[in-house]
């Protein structure tokens, strides 16, 4: 075993994984400090009196061939299923299918909208937005004023918070790229389906039946296993750095008892902003007002368990209606079989918040009537036909782009860059990137390698959306 004393912030996707490459791949025991009580990060599942619930939903497809057979390793086979992807649009009283089905897409739209929509896309082919920094210029370049309008601009709003015209593209870049009217509509006409080019468009994902935290749990007893420490509910509440380097993480537990862990090289997947404000001696001031300048989106499931009738076969719901504030509805039933009961569902609505506002500080019972009231209107499921609820709440879910955070978020890598090289961020919130849990685990084993093996990998040029992958190989 190596002497290496590797100290790994977060026991998530980005965290675990990093932990398992090092102690599988080249003997490096690490200590992993998780400030909850469960594993895997967003990616955890939740149980609630045998209820099992994915939180914002993880469809395991990527187009990363380490990280899926990664995904193999950790679990066996028949751990997974393979399921299909169904996602419906709720707009104005009716359901689009998506990926985009021309019929159907015509059918709710009418004719006459259908035809003005088309006319609005050619529009803006030949006259686009001048400010395509924007999400709204992104997407209206893409799809036309009245399909933005229709089908983007309430749910973008729903998630961050904010007017679309005043969030970066950045996201949409990340999280939509290559899609657009047309490729949509070529998606709908081809014979051919099921692509794999486009994520935002896949029919079939792999699933752990039991859900996603079924396989951080397991990851957690494998390092186990082979002498590396997990510890649970160990809040990270100071780094120590010297000579330009980190020496030690201090940590506190539920009892305010602190432990100091002696670290040679420290992993980071929590929130960069909270990593940079627990250096000590503190950052320069520019550096820490950088890291409180960036913000971040929360996230509360309302579960609500209610008979299978009610039941429907998509993974989730998109709901661009006004009149309710639920963002998104999953139904744990269509993800796998194995997370709800006989005879019965479970329906996740999702709202998307800011941590401390009204919807947040909420009690419990109040949610779950909202989430009831929400159902009806929407005509899924009368109030008095909803038999349980529950109420999870996910803080910094989201990591919040704004017109700043780009600049924020370099300023604090080149500080760390320069004073503590040691200190090794990754995973969505430890970067500041609205990436998906197969860009954390990439960018946690390139880590893993430029530790052990002295490579230089840039962890912060990895988006898994590219193709940059394949064409780095060619030149190589």
């Amino acid at each position: 075993m190596s002497k290496q004393r590797v100290v790994i912030i977060g026991a998530g996707p980005a965290g675990l994984t990093a932990a398992y490459i090092l102690v599988t791949r080249y003997g490096i025991v690490s200590t992993i400090l998780e400030s909850d009580s469960i594993v895997g990060g967003i990616s955890r599942t939740v149980e609630r009196d045998g209820w099992r619930f994915d939180i914002g939903g993880h469809r395991f497809f990527t187009k990363v061939k380490e990280v899926e057979a990664l995904w193999h390793e950790i679990l066996p086979d028949e751990d997974f299923m393979l399921r299909p992807r169904m996602s419906r649009i709720y707009y104005k009283g009716k359901y689009y299918d998506y990926p985009l089905k021309a019929w159907n897409a015509l059918k709710n739209l009418g004719l006459w909208e259908a035809f003005l929509s088309v006319m609005s896309y050619v529009w803006v082919r030949l006259n686009p937005p001048k400010d395509q920094t924007t999400l709204e210029g992104w997407i209206v370049s893409r799809f036309g004023w009245r399909l933005y309008n229709h089908f983007f601009k309430t749910y973008n709003e729903k998630l961050w918070g904010v007017p679309v015209n005043k969030l970066p593209a950045d996201f949409a870049a990340q999280r939509i790229k290559n899609l657009s009217l047309s490729s949509a509509v070529m998606n709908a006409l081809l014979p051919k389906r099921n692509q794999k080019k486009i994520t935002s468009l896949i029919e079939e994902f792999q699933y752990p039946k039991f859900g996603p935290g079924m396989m951080w749990e397991r990851c957690r007893d494998l390092i186990e296993a082979r002498g590396c420490q997990v510890v649970m509910n160990s809040r990270v509440v100071g780094i120590r750095y010297e000579n330009g380097r980190a020496i030690a993480v201090i940590a506190q537990d539920k009892e305010d008892t602190r432990v100091e862990y002696p670290c040679d090289q420290l992993i980071s997947s929590m929130p960069i902003s909270q990593l940079l404000k627990a250096m000590d001696p503190p950052a320069p001031k520019e550096i820490f007002q950088a890291a409180d300048d960036l913000r971040y989106r929360d996230f509360v499931t309302v579960a609500l368990v209610v008979p299978e009738k009610y039941s429907f076969p998509d993974n989730w719901i998109y709901v661009h209606s006004k009149e309710v504030q639920v963002g998104r509805i999953q139904n744990f039933g269509s993800w796998s079989p194995h997370m709800v009961k006989e005879g019965r569902t479970c329906l996740g609505l999702e709202f998307f918040v800011f941590e401390g506002d009204k919807t947040w500080t909420k009690p419990d019972a109040e949610l779950i009537e909202q989430g009831k009231r929400e159902l009806e209107i929407l005509g899924l499921v009368e109030a008095s036909k909803v038999e349980a609820g529950y109420v999870v709440r996910m803080p910094k879910a989201y990591p919040f782009y704004d017109e700043h955070y780009k600049a924020n978020v370099a300023k604090i890598v080149q500080w760390l860059n320069a004073s503590v090289p040691n200190v090794h961020p990754v995973g969505r919130n430890g970067m500041h990137r609205y990436n998906n849990q197969d860009h954390s685990m990439y960018t946690a084993m390139l880590t893993s390698e430029n530790i052990a093996r002295g490579t230089h990998h840039d962890v912060w040029s990895v988006n898994v959306e590219e193709i940059y992958h394949e064409e780095n190989k060619k030149k190589t």
